[in-house]
């Protein structure tokens, strides 16, 4: 029996190796991917939001996962632009997140990023201890790292991938092919903030994004 396959949140399937091309995936998977090209900048511009001063940022990726490393090369050119300096903080395993905080203290860092990555999605609530132990303003693409004790989450808005990737089994079950259907990026986002978190680090939350926020954590 030849199966056949709906991602609803998948990192970069052509990276990965699972399809030939977003327009033509060219197999038995299609769906959605949560790969935005702008993400990366935008998650540093809620930071700088929140820290105005902001002028070094420690970013957390693994060189070793197909997302990480898309996303590190994204933002650079928004860093430039806001004129901020990166301090990359590579990681391999979890027994080098308490080396990554002691180096991102070291270079004098204002705040942290945390780049997707299964091994830190796996971790949320330790990298939230870490930041709040550290005192960093601290950011993730996952929704879970506010509601952990991060200060600001920004990404895909998960929820609305899952509805969405239900129309693709219903146009399979129709009889559409997986290699017909282009696999589509997120079109809908939220934004996460931990006003306990911004309390403890000393930071006042700006009117615009609590205004924008999907959910304010108090």
């Amino acid at each position: 029996m030849w199966h056949q396959f709906v991602m609803a949140s998948a990192g970069d399937p052509i990276g990965g190796g699972l399809v030939e091309s977003l327009a033509r995936p060219g197999g038995n998977i299609t769906g959605l991917s949560q790969i935005a090209p702008d993400l990366a900048g935008k998650r540093l511009q809620v930071l700088k939001e929140f820290v105005p001063q902001l002028t070094r940022v420690a970013v957390l990726w693994s060189p070793n996962s197909t997302t990480s490393p898309i996303a590190w090369k994204e933002i650079q050119d928004p860093a430039q632009q806001l004129s901020i300096k990166l301090h990359s903080l590579t990681i391999t395993g979890i027994g080098g997140f308490e080396n990554a905080f002691h180096n991102a203290i070291a270079m004098r860092s204002d705040a942290l990023i945390i780049m997707p990555d299964p091994l830190f999605a796996g971790n949320l609530r330790r990298l939230a201890d870490l930041a709040a132990k550290n005192r960093l303003p601290s950011t993730s693409h996952l929704r879970e790292y506010a509601e952990y004790g991060g200060l600001v989450a920004y990404g895909v808005d998960r929820t609305d991938q899952f509805h969405r990737a239900a129309g693709y089994v219903d146009k399979i079950l129709k009889g559409a092919k997986p290699a017909d259907l282009p696999i589509e990026q997120p079109t809908k986002f939220e934004l996460v903030i931990n006003l306990r978190t911004a309390k403890i680090l000393g930071i006042k939350v700006p009117p615009t994004p609590r205004a924008r926020a999907d959910e304010v954590i108090e």
